[in-house]
């Protein structure tokens, strides 16, 4: 019995471990390669597979999901002969798991030699300018070369980034030189333009306030001539109205005098030759004056003469 019980133990087990061998399960984004007696079969999708057990077996099994592969600093020489460690970021996709396990014997090598000699041959036509201002063609162009080869491997090339261009220590020193003078002399140009934006503005200031100030000069000068103007219109409609004689002029003209006189500047002041005409007039107002003031004390005597030498006839 005991042998019995052991044997059947032992198919008992070796039934299991057939199950388990039939039984593949593969996860979402995978494929699994399978091969009989050493030659391939099929290709294990994502989910429950059946396999015949000791004859079927899983050669590789392959993630389909997108990769990212970093390759490590690699010495590239310009074309003004200048040498440059440039890193690489490869994005890539396995699209065919099959091609991708029988076509390449380690596909992740094969890409990086193919990135360093590619990006050997691209950046031995640029110099030293053009490979750090043209990063986007030299990614393009790694892509394109790097896609048409590892298309028969069932990878797909999704993305090529640099990840860092290191020129040598001295020129880097250069480099950061000429940067910084540059930046000094945009520094100058820009506060050079903003004195002249600012002197141009402050000269178009004064500009406009000596404008304002001459049209508030002339304004105001055109409004004083008028009102002056109306003063002398009113003055000579006051003294028309009033019809002054020669007398009342006269002394008007003597209390302008000392007007004409005042100020401390005032050394030397000319009277006109007008000047005469008033006294004259004055005095022969006075002298009337007199006179009237004459004629009322002896009224009589001067009276009767004068009626007599109006009388009197005359000799021929």
């Amino acid at each position: 019995m005991e042998p019995i019980i052991i044997v059947l133990i032992i198919l008992v087990v070796l039934v299991f471990i057939a199950l388990i061998k039939t039984i593949q399960v593969i996860p979402q984004a995978s494929a699994a390669i399978v091969e009989r007696f050493g030659r391939y079969t099929r290709t294990l999708n994502a989910g429950l597979n059946i396999v015949v057990p000791f004859i079927d077996t899983i050669r590789n099994r392959i993630d389909l999901r997108e990769q990212v592969v970093p390759f490590p600093p690699q010495p590239v020489i310009t074309q003004d002969n200048l040498v440059v460690n440039i890193d690489t970021v490869i994005y890539y996709q396995v699209t065919d798991a099959r091609a991708a396990t029988y076509e390449v014997a380690s596909y992740i090598q094969a890409i990086e030699q193919l990135t360093v000699t590619t990006l050997r041959n691209i950046i031995g036509g640029m110099d030293l300018e053009r490979t750090l201002t043209s990063r986007e063609e030299i990614n393009a162009a790694l892509r394109g070369v790097l896609d048409e080869a590892t298309g028969k491997w069932g990878i797909r090339v999704n993305r090529v980034e640099l990840k860092a261009i290191e020129p040598p220590t001295s020129i880097q020193d250069s480099m950061e030189k000429q940067m910084r003078a540059d930046r000094d002399k945009r520094a100058a140009i820009l506060q050079a333009e903003g004195v002249r934006q600012s002197e141009i503005l402050r000269a178009e200031g004064e500009k406009q306030s000596q404008i304002l100030r001459a049209e508030g000069e002339a304004k105001a000068a055109a409004l004083r001539a008028e009102g002056e103007a109306q003063a002398v219109r009113t003055v000579f409609e006051a003294i028309h109205a009033g019809d002054p004689d020669q007398k009342l002029l006269s002394y008007q003209y003597l209390q302008m005098l000392p007007k004409i006189a005042e100020g401390d500047a005032n050394k030397l002041w000319i009277v006109p030759s007008e000047i005469g005409d008033a006294l004259k007039g004055l005095s022969g107002a006075m002298g009337n004056f007199g006179g009237l003031g004459g004629g009322s004390g002896n009224g009589g005597a001067n009276g009767t003469s004068t009626q007599d030498r109006r009388e009197k006839p005359t000799l021929d």
